[in-house]
């Protein structure tokens, strides 16, 4: 891993900013990284592996993705135009929110999703089950615009491959000693706490255990190397029994205001 870590141009719920330096001594060396689950990307902004394949669930994410690693120019021009007092506002945020779901342009559309991103509230991705962006407005002061983050991501993604599709299509494309870094939608705490819907298809109990299965599987019969990260509980420590765990106490935020932090056990699940 660099010495300088580099920030995601996007604020992400569950971002890996934080634990970069735990992730990046367990991740094992290779020429070639794949992530199903890539999120903002701080794993691959932070390692130096030959090729990348990143993948998501989420195709205005990827989409992004894609216009910045491909019209860097262009995408950093009209980006930041949208990063001004006027479209600070609520009324004029929901109106973008508005034609950002009723859009089918990508370009456009690519542009508005790292507006909202950092114009909504706590930077969530979050749809409604018509497949509509629904994050409320912020409320920030002045929210910053990532336009050195964004040429660092751009500059990085000519060594990319950015997928759309299920992590276990991703996982298909693996090849003799890959390295696979799954950040999938966290299990629960508790048996009884709903997951949150970053994408349209909800990711469920039976998800993390057949994620547990591949992660074996891959590595048993394609001598790939696969590093999950989740919370640390009693069935997540008994779906990755097979796999090297590692505890993790990881401070998070229990209030609305941010001014209740508490440790939460994570684990990082290394199949080798």
């Amino acid at each position: 891993m660099k010495k300088n870590k580099n920030r995601a141009f996007l604020k992400w719920a569950g971002g890996k900013y934080g634990l970069i330096e735990d992730i990046c001594k367990r991740l094992p060396e290779g020429k070639k990284l794949i992530e199903p689950f890539v999120g903002a990307g701080s794993v691959f902004l932070n390692t130096d592996y030959e090729n990348y394949l990143l993948n998501d669930i989420n195709p205005d994410l990827i989409n992004l993705y894609n216009e910045l690693k491909n019209n860097t120019e262009f995408y950093i021009k009209e980006s930041e135009k949208l990063f001004c007092a006027k479209n600070n506002q609520e009324e004029r945020f929901y109106q973008l929110r508005k034609e950002f779901n009723a859009s089918n342009d990508i370009q456009f559309k690519s542009c508005l999703f790292l507006y909202l991103n950092r114009h909504g509230y706590n930077g969530l991705c979050r749809y409604n089950l018509s497949g509509g962006f629904n994050v409320p407005f912020g409320r920030y002061k002045s929210p910053y615009y990532p336009k050195k983050e964004l040429y660092y991501f751009a500059e990085k993604a000519q060594k990319a491959v950015f997928t759309c599709e299920s992590y276990e299509n991703t996982f298909k494309r693996s090849r003799k000693l890959d390295t696979v870094y799954c950040d999938p939608p966290y299990a629960p705490i508790s048996m009884t706490a709903k997951f949150t819907q970053y994408s349209k298809t909800a990711f469920t109990i039976e998800d993390q255990k057949n994620l547990a299965k591949l992660a074996k599987e891959h590595t048993d019969k394609k001598q790939c190397h696969v590093l999950i990260s989740n919370h640390d509980t009693p069935f997540t420590r008994e779906i990755y029994s097979q796999a090297d765990v590692t505890q993790l106490m990881v401070s998070r935020t229990i209030s609305q205001k941010g001014d209740k932090r508490v440790k939460v056990s994570e684990l990082l699940a290394l199949y080798k």
